[in-house]
């Protein structure tokens, strides 16, 4: 019919509307793709939840959460992770309005400092349960915890690793269309592990403190 037109297909820091539709159709199938991949990590993640509610009060008649868990840490943890989910944000809003790669650039590095921060946070806590003695092999209760928390920690690691590979790849290539969903993707597996990490800290700290 006259007068009507396509409908625009967008992402989140980049428009697709100008490109032909046979690349805007392979890009949202790239997308897509890893939404299918999230789900997937995001049903191991439901799994290991289950896994660690079953064994909640399993402390084998050693020190619990209430007493190892450094609720302060956590708190400023959390305060790191969504900032960084802000700063990867910024990373979409200047792929949108293609302020260019420095801009790209710097938003990379801000997120991968506080990512980074968070890391080494959550690291000094696990140290310093060890020294007390709250290890994997304490009881069920500690393997359950460090299994969750460490696969998370894991996934913020693994984040950290692609975003170094994302700004060699920006570097050498620049803003075009593949850096770009390669972004995309980065940006949504970064955003997944803030929800994950959301509940981590509702379900397994702010419950740890109730005795």
């Amino acid at each position: 019919m006259a007068g009507v037109t396509e409908p625009e297909l967008r992402h989140a820091g980049l428009n697709l509307s100008d490109d032909p539709r046979e690349v805007r159709e392979h890009v949202e199938s790239d997308v897509f793709g890893f939404w299918v991949f999230l789900m997937s990590d995001a049903v191991m993640f439901a799994c290991l939840f289950a896994v660690y509610a079953t064994v909640r009060h399993a402390t084998a008649g050693g020190p619990t959460a209430a007493d190892e868990f450094k609720f302060h840490s956590a708190i400023w943890e959390t305060g790191l992770l969504l900032t960084s989910s802000f700063t990867y944000g910024m990373v979409s809003i200047s792929m949108k309005h293609t302020r260019g790669r420095l801009w790209i650039a710097a938003f990379i590095v801000v997120t991968f400092c506080v990512g980074a921060g968070f890391l080494k946070m959550e690291a000094h806590d696990f140290v310093t349960m060890f020294h007390d003695g709250a290890t994997p092999e304490r009881s069920g209760y500690f393997s359950c915890f460090f299994v969750l928390v460490g696969m998370h920690g894991f996934h913020v690691f693994s984040g950290l690793v692609w975003m170094i590979l994302m700004g060699i790849q920006l570097a050498v290539f620049g803003p075009d269309e593949r850096t770009k969903v390669n972004l995309i993707r980065l940006g949504l597996f970064w955003h997944f592990l803030d929800v994950i990490w959301v509940v981590i800290f509702s379900v397994v700290y702010l419950q740890g403190l109730i005795r």
